[in-house]
């Protein structure tokens, strides 16, 4: 039985970056995002609240509006401005209007074991966890070196975009163990094919 080493392709992923690309791939290889269960497993998994943190108040408003918040994110990440300058500016008041909004207060309380934790003074809000994602991609946007440090996946029908940190920007796919994995197997093939001709 051989082991697993790669992420599976349909899993949740967060090796993008940052917050915002991670919620851009979630439309990659198919939109994982499609029910009120997977968002709050990506929320609780992004980060974006601290284990364990109730999200059983979510209802069908927040997938919508995490999905509008990902529509504009991708246009603005992958988007010039120069094209289609209203959509584009568009989608940029949008991404600023979600931004105003307060984020989850944290505090430190005493775990079981009386080490310190984090938990939120209150329930999580809509607005609040969608104003931390488009901070992030505020931030994204406007620091141009992490802009320049933007790349989309250089692997078969891959979209994903993710924020290159490697050493001399050389970083070609997504994830070494899903995509490079499978150019790194299809180059082997093909050799191996020239070889028998």
């Amino acid at each position: 039985m051989a082991l697993r080493t790669a992420t599976p392709p349909y899993e949740l992923r967060f090796d993008a970056g940052r917050i915002c690309l991670d919620l851009l791939a979630t439309t990659h290889p198919v939109e994982r995002l499609d029910a009120v269960g997977p968002l709050c497993a990506w929320i609780g998994r992004s980060g974006l609240v601290p284990p364990g943190t109730a999200l059983g108040h979510a209802d069908a408003s927040w997938l919508t509006g995490f999905l509008e918040l990902r529509g504009h994110v991708g246009q603005l990440v992958r988007g010039s401005g120069q094209a289609d300058s209203g959509s584009y500016d568009h989608a940029l008041g949008l991404l600023n209007e979600v931004a105003r909004a307060a984020p989850p207060a944290p505090c430190a309380v005493r775990g079981e074991d009386g080490t310190l934790v984090r938990e939120l003074a209150r329930e999580p809000g809509c607005a609040g966890l969608l104003a931390v994602v488009a901070r992030d991609a505020v931030e994204l946007l406007t620091d141009p070196v992490a802009r320049a440090a933007v790349r989309e996946c250089e692997g078969d029908n891959c979209t994903i975009v993710y924020l290159d940190t490697s050493r001399g920007r050389r970083r070609r796919w997504c994830s070494s163990e899903v995509c490079g994995n499978r150019e790194r197997v299809a180059r082997h093939r093909r050799r191996a094919a020239l070889a028998r001709a």
